[in-house]
């Protein structure tokens, strides 16, 4: 079934297949991904029809369902999962395990304490040797890496001064706080990075 009108995000669209070609080998050996802020649900039915062995389970903010809910329909993939009700800030977090944790794009877009919330989470939901995998732009010794990250994440403040941008340092240290250690920096187009954690022992 064709959806008309689904919500469409040009950047899912350019970003999909280098994410994919970075995750496709760290996931061949897991059975369940929890992506966290789906979005539009591009990403979830791209990297849902490359990887039909495991299970991708979607989850947004409930504004967000809808759009998510309608590229599900369209694509059909049994393995791609409606999206759970998901706050980072609420602690009605998912009860389920995962095997690992995608998201793209969203710890410049909220708080940083909405971020420390995230990890947090995400720790909890992970076993040891769980993997969390994170998309988007950093900034590396206080500075950014183009010109492009400078003026985006200006315009980022100016709307929410609360968002921004993180610095790679804080984000480390922070993940080293909740047994996430990092494993690869993968450089990606569009100057942005594609960072690996792995859950390790407390």
């Amino acid at each position: 079934m064709i959806v008309m009108d689904k919500p469409f995000s040009p950047a899912c669209e350019r970003n999909r297949e280098p994410i994919a070609d970075v995750i496709d080998p760290l996931f061949a050996d897991i059975e369940s991904v929890l992506e966290i802020g789906s979005g539009t649900g591009q990403h979830a039915v791209y990297f849902g029809a490359r990887m039909l062995h495991l299970v991708w389970q979607t989850s947004d903010l409930p504004n967000n369902h809808h759009g998510i809910h309608q590229w599900l329909e369209e694509a059909a993939l049994p393995n791609v999962l409606p999206p759970l009700s998901l706050d980072v800030d609420d602690e009605s977090w998912p009860v389920q395990r995962f095997d690992a944790v995608f998201t793209a794009n969203t710890l410049h877009i909220v708080s940083w304490p909405s971020v420390q919330n995230m990890f947090a989470g995400i720790s909890r939901l992970l076993d040891e040797d769980g993997l969390f995998c994170v998309y988007g732009p950093f900034r590396y010794g206080a500075r950014h890496t183009s010109e492009s990250n400078a003026r985006f994440d200006a315009s980022l403040r100016s709307h929410d001064p609360h968002s921004g941008i993180r610095e790679i340092g804080a984000v480390l240290e922070l993940a080293r706080g909740v047994s996430l250690a990092m494993t690869a920096d993968h450089a990606m187009p569009a100057n942005n990075r594609l960072l690996v954690f792995s859950k390790t022992a407390r």
